[in-house]
C-alpha cells in the first residue's frame, strides 16, 4: 500500500513541475452513474488476480450494486485535476465482523482525489491515473478507504467531458470494505469562459438611398417601387408567403409551389397527403404508409397494426389469430380446476400433476400457444398475505410447467389475492370456489 501511495504522490509532484501557466480546467460539476463490486474485490484478496480472471465473474453487472454520484472538478494545473465526489446507492455492504447484509441499505461514500492526466485538456482523449482518500457511512458505521484507479476523459464539446473510470477502493479502517467502483458520467463547467470585450468601431454617417414604398428595398433595386414587398423578391409583395410574387401567383392567398404556379400540391384522395408524396394517390390512406391504407397481409379484415398473426387469418376478437379449438380450451380449464395446494401454502400436491402434464403436452404440440396463470384466494385473513399467497401459487404452477420443458417466455403468472371472487365469500362453498387457479390459453 505504501508503494502505491508513493507512486501516485511522485507522479503528482512531477505533474506540478511542468505546464505552469498553461490551461487549467475551470470548476466543473458532473453527474455519474456507477457500479460497486464487492464480490470480485473479495475474490481478488483471497485468491488473487489469476483466479478472478479465470472465474469470468468480474464483469457480471447483475452482481453489482448501482448508484448515482455527483462530482466537483477543479484543475490544479494542466496535468492535475482535483475531484471531489459524493455517491449514494442501495447495497449489501459487508462491514467486516459487524454486518453480513441480507438486504440492501443506503450506502453513502465521499472521496477527495486527484487525477493525473497523461495529456492536457486540449486533446479529445485523455487517459489518467487517480488516487485519493474516501469515507463511507453504512447502517451507522463509518469507515475510510483509499481509492486508486484509472480512467479516461473524452471531450464532447468545448469544456464538456465524458468521464469513465474504475477504482480499487482499499479499506484502511475496520468499518470499511474492499470493493471495485466503476463509473461513467458527464461533467461541464459551472462558469462561462470570459470573452474579450468587443472593440467599438465608429460608424460613419451615410445618407440613406431613396425607398419610396418604405419596404427596405431601395428604389434602384426595387422591381415594385410603389408597393411594399420583400427583399427576397426584389421588393415585390407575396401575400401568402410562398416565395412567388402575387403577380405570378395563381393562388395568391394560399401557399404553393412554383411548379404549380403558386398553388399547393393537389391531394386527389383527400387523405391529407399530397399526390407527390402519396404512393396511393387515389385511395384514402395514412401518412405512416405514405398515403396507402394500413395493410392486411392475411386478408382477414384485421389490419397488420392490430393483427398479432399477420400471416394467419383470424377474427378481430382474437387479435387476428386463429381461434383455438374449444377442446383444447376445455382441457386447460379442466387442468386449472384440478390444481391443489397444501393448506395455506403454495406447495403443489401430487394429485395436480396429471392434469398439469396435459397442459405441458398441449404446449409442446402447439409451439405458438401461450398460457396465462392467475392465482386467487378467498377473503379469509389479511389482504396482503392473500395477495402474496395468490402470487406464489400462480408462480408454483408456472415453475412446474417450466420444469417439464415449457419455455418460460410462453408463461405468465399473476396473483390477484381476494380482489376477483367468483362466489359469495360468506359461505364455505363460495370461499372454496374463490380459492382457485385459472389458466387461459392464447396464441398471440
Amino acid at each position: 500500500m505504501k508503494k502505491i501511495l508513493f507512486v501516485f504522490l511522485a507522479l503528482g509532484l512531477f505533474a506540478t513541475s511542468f505546464g505552469q501557466g498553461e490551461y487549467k480546467k475551470r470548476p466543473s460539476l458532473g453527474v455519474n452513474f456507477f457500479l460497486n463490486d464487492f464480490g470480485t474485490a473479495a475474490t481478488l484478496r483471497t485468491a488473487g488476480l489469476t483466479t478472478v480472471l479465470k472465474s469470468k465473474e468480474w464483469n457480471k453487472t447483475r452482481k453489482m450494486d448501482a448508484g448515482v454520484a455527483i462530482s466537483y472538478m477543479q484543475g490544479l494545473n494542466n496535468h492535475l485535476d482535483f475531484v471531489g465526489t459524493l455517491s449514494g446507492s442501495f447495497a449489501k455492504y459487508p462491514v467486516p465482523g459487524k454486518v453480513i447484509p441480507t438486504s440492501s441499505s443506503f450506502l453513502l461514500e465521499g472521496t477527495a482525489a486527484v487525477n493525473l492526466k497523461l495529456f492536457t485538456d486540449k486533446y479529445c482523449f485523455v487517459p489518467f491515473l487517480t488516487a485519493g482518500l474516501g469515507a463511507s457511512k453504512y447502517r451507522g458505521y463509518y469507515g475510510a478507504f483509499l481509492p486508486v484507479g484509472i480512467g479516461a476523459q473524452i471531450k464532447i464539446v468545448d469544456e464538456v467531458y465524458l468521464i469513465a473510470g474504475s477504482q480499487y477502493r482499499i479499506a484502511i479502517t475496520e468499518n470499511a470494505a474492499y470493493h471495485l467502483y466503476h463509473s461513467i458520467g458527464v461533467a461541464s463547467n459551472l462558469t462561462k469562459k470570459k470573452e474579450p470585450a468587443p472593440v467599438e468601431v465608429p460608424i460613419p454617417v451615410v445618407e440613406p438611398p431613396k425607398d419610396r414604398d418604405g419596404d427596405g428595398v431601395v428604389d434602384s433595386l426595387d422591381k415594385c417601387p410603389d408597393v411594399k414587398g420583400l427583399a427576397s423578391l426584389q421588393g415585390c409583395p407575396d401575400r401568402d408567403g410562398d416565395g412567388i410574387t402575387d403577380a405570378e401567383d395563381k393562388c395568391p392567398d394560399v401557399k404553393g409551389l412554383a411548379r404549380y404556379q403558386g398553388c399547393p400540391v393537389p391531394d386527389t384522395d383527400k387523405d391529407g397527403i399530397n399526390d407527390e408524396e402519396d404512393k396511393c394517390p387515389t385511395v384514402f390512406g395514412v401518412a405512416r404508409y405514405q398515403g396507402c391504407p394500413v395493410p392486411d397481409t392475411d386478408g382477414d379484415g384485421v389490419n397488420d397494426e392490430e393483427d398479432k398473426c399477420i400471416n394467419e387469418k383470424g377474427p378481430a376478437s382474437n387479435y387476428g389469430c386463429p381461434v383455438i379449438d374449444t377442446k383444447i380450451i376445455e382441457r386447460v380449464n379442466k387442468a386449472a380446476q384440478n390444481v391443489f395446494f397444501a393448506t395455506g401454502s403454495s406447495k403443489l400436491l401430487a394429485k395436480s400433476f396429471p392434469k398439469l402434464n396435459d397442459v405441458v403436452t398441449i404446449l409442446k404440440e402447439n409451439p405458438t400457444y401461450k398460457v396465462n396463470i392467475d392465482g386467487h384466494t378467498d377473503n379469509t385473513g389479511k389482504a396482503d398475505k392473500n395477495q402474496t399467497l395468490s402470487e406464489s401459487r400462480a408462480a408454483s404452477v408456472k415453475a412446474y410447467l417450466v420444469s417439464k420443458g415449457v419455455d418460460e417466455s410462453r408463461l405468465t403468472s399473476t396473483g390477484y389475492g381476494q380482489d376477483k371472487p367468483v362466489a359469495d365469500n360468506k359461505t364455505a362453498a363460495g370461499r372454496a370456489k374463490n380459492r382457485r387457479v385459472e389458466m387461459t390459453v392464447r396464441n398471440y
